[in-house]
């Protein structure tokens, strides 16, 4: 695929394959937005990187004389749900992509069987010194264990 539109007529040719439980609506009101070069695009994306950098992971990190952000990724994966949709948990990954710095994320444990992970990030070009406290908090917690292929999560 080489563009948005590509991929949702791909998606519709093959619907019944492609998206048997779920639609394209996001894609396709993305693709209605118009072109990355519209003035209204390029206003948006400058106040998300202003928000995400210079008032956000920098101010941060600077006032708090830090070398990282560590935060949880995220809650446990969720069950499909058919009828109201997916429960996302929420997370920290979203500042992180919008202001285009680096995130490692690194296995943290277990919550009903489920893995979750802890997040690293930082601002522009700090991927070695992230990489070397990733690898520091894996060897401390040893957290990461061998996947298991379950018939369904357990709530226990």
């Amino acid at each position: 695929m080489k563009s948005l539109k590509e991929l949702i007529e791909f998606n519709d040719k093959r619907r019944a394959d492609e998206m048997k439980w779920f639609g394209q609506e996001i894609c396709e009101m993305a693709e209605k937005k118009g072109p990355l070069t519209d003035d209204a695009y390029i206003e948006a994306r400058a106040k998300c990187r202003r928000l995400t950098r210079d008032e956000g992971i920098d101010a941060v990190l600077e006032k708090n004389k830090l070398d990282a952000i560590i935060a949880p990724t995220s809650g446990p994966a969720w069950l499909t749900d058919l009828i109201n949709g997916d429960q996302d948990t929420g997370g920290c990954s979203s500042p992180a992509a919008i202001a285009g710095y680096p995130h490692v994320t690194v296995p943290a444990g277990f919550i009903h069987g489920l893995p979750v992970g802890m997040s690293f990030f930082g601002t522009a070009w700090t991927e070695g010194k992230l990489i070397r406290l990733a690898y520091a908090f894996e060897q401390a917690t040893k957290a990461r264990k061998d996947p298991e292929f379950l018939a369904t999560a357990r709530l226990d």
